[in-house]
């Protein structure tokens, strides 16, 4: 049986786990070398200053202050209680009454129906089955106001795959063979912890799911959403990725951005 196929461990479990080095283990996309659309999109809200948004899956909280200094209330959510208690002290006692903060899976938002003017999901749709992934999408749907729009960054699993043609090609003007060449791309592109085939990622316990720029629109209009955009979350060629110093004049690599209209 494949790994990817095997039984799920519990991902309660593991995000809780993974928060405290939640930080370094993960691509940071609010960096200051990163370029990162949501800052722009988050400005050009009107009247942020009296709607509510909810950071959906909102791991260890690195949004929320930024939320707060736009928004007037903040709905932060996580299934993960250590991702949320790290969430909750970030944000100053004063600043606490504005902010809700829910322990529960991102589908459970009944009660919210209707309330939040933007949702953001920003690396949280990562779900490896993507049945369930229809019901988030169809949650946030039903969770927005009329006119809500929904922001947020995914993984991609087509850069991993950009990155895979680098590592080869830097291989090859090495002087290695074709053959070596690929196995060295695999070794260094960590193509071990991947389902190419269908857009999974195992390491350490935790699944997750990484996008093709194509299933947006499938997935979203699906679960009820007008429109979806896209543009590119870029990370600089830095420790994070093998090869990065031969790699600086390239291109960058990047997460997709994504920006729906319910």
């Amino acid at each position: 049986m494949s790994k990817f196929n095997g039984k799920t461990p519990d991902q309660q479990r593991s995000w809780s786990r993974a928060a405290a080095r939640y930080d370094e283990v993960f691509l940071d996309p609010y960096g200051p070398a990163v370029r990162n659309p949501l800052w722009a999109a988050l400005d050009a809200v009107e009247d942020a200053g009296s709607k509510t948004v909810a950071d959906l899956g909102c791991g260890t909280g690195p949004l929320i202050n930024p939320l707060l200094e736009r928004f007037a209330r903040v709905v932060a959510l996580d299934f993960a209680p250590g991702m949320l208690a790290k969430a909750r002290d970030r944000v100053a006692p004063e600043d606490r009454p504005r902010v809700t903060f829910l322990a529960r899976s991102m589908e459970e938002l009944d009660d919210q129906a209707g309330s939040i003017d933007v949702a953001i999901a920003n690396n949280s749709l990562v779900m490896p089955d993507v049945r369930r992934i229809h019901r988030v999408l169809t949650a946030i749907h039903a969770s927005l106001r009329p006119g809500g729009v929904f922001l947020g960054i995914a993984p991609s699993m087509d850069a991993i795959q950009y990155h895979t043609m680098l590592l080869y090609e830097q291989a090859l003007d090495r002087g290695l063979d074709p053959e070596e060449a690929e196995r060295f791309a695999a070794l260094h592109g960590e193509h071990r912890y991947y389902d190419f085939a269908f857009g999974r990622f195992r390491f350490q316990g935790l699944r997750q799911k990484f996008w093709q720029p194509f299933e947006f629109e499938h997935r979203f209009k699906k679960a009820g959403f007008r429109s979806v955009a896209l543009d590119r979350v870029l990370y600089p060629w830095d420790e994070n990725f093998a090869g990065a110093v031969e790699l600086a004049a390239e291109p960058p690599s990047w997460d997709w951005f994504f920006r729906a209209e319910a």
